[in-house]
């Protein structure tokens, strides 16, 4: 038997990849300066950015603060200041003269005023000499103020307590009472003017700032009232 001749084997060289050198991704080019960016304008641009970045994050902060402090300005107004709807200090002195009537037998007078006449005070208060007075501050149309003081329970000495010095001026009658006028309208103060009457048994005076036709007009209001509350006006 021949025995198979062996081909000599071939050498196959074995294939290797050359070590390619990688790349450098080339610098980006800045359009502005027409070429890549320094280390030192990267650098500052960075820089930059960081800086405008924090004016950014300062000012909405700023924002967000001064929105926060209208909202609970808003709160104030709308949940502590409205709910009294008394901004300039106004009174309901019908309400706090029903309130004050018990155990009282002379009608505390609140009249019925026209729009536009606003109460400032009332209040039932008591002097040092054991004077009883039901006082009222009104503010009226003209943004002038006339005061109503009732002698309560009153001694010699209330009238002349309230007007002091001033000495009567003439006399008027206004809706069947007679009233005895104080005209000191050269001074300042709250009794510039007033008038001084009596109806029943109860003193009155009325006195402020106000034009002689804004007396009247309440003069005439406390007449009506004290007619539908069944006193003696004349």
């Amino acid at each position: 038997m021949r025995r198979a001749q062996r081909r000599p084997s071939r050498d196959v060289a074995p294939v290797t990849m050359s070590n390619q050198t990688q790349s450098r991704k080339a610098p980006r080019i800045v359009a502005e300066l027409g070429r890549p960016e320094t280390p030192a304008e990267t650098a500052a641009r960075k820089a930059e950015n960081s800086r405008l970045h924090r004016a950014n994050q300062t000012t909405r902060n700023l924002v967000l603060a001064l929105i926060a402090s209208l909202a609970v300005v808003l709160f104030v107004v709308l949940v502590v200041i409205r709910p009294n709807n008394n901004l300039y200090g106004y009174v309901d002195y019908k309400a706090i003269a029903t309130g004050a009537q018990s155990g009282i037998s002379t009608p505390l007078v609140a009249p019925q005023l026209p729009t536009g006449w606003k109460a400032n005070k009332a209040e039932l208060k008591t002097g040092g000499s054991g004077d009883q007075t039901w006082s009222v501050g009104l503010i009226t149309p003209k943004q002038q103020f006339i005061g109503i003081e009732e002698g309560v329970k009153t001694s010699n000495t209330w009238l002349g307590a309230l007007l002091g010095k001033a000495q009567p001026t003439g006399h008027i009658t206004i809706d069947r009472i007679h009233w005895t006028i104080y005209d000191q309208r050269a001074t300042s103060g709250n009794f510039q003017y007033s008038l001084a009457g009596t109806a029943g048994t109860t003193d009155y005076v009325l006195h402020g700032s106000a034009g002689d036709g804004e007396f009247h007009e309440l003069a005439a209001a406390i007449a009506q009232f004290l007619t539908n509350a069944g006193q003696k006006v004349s």
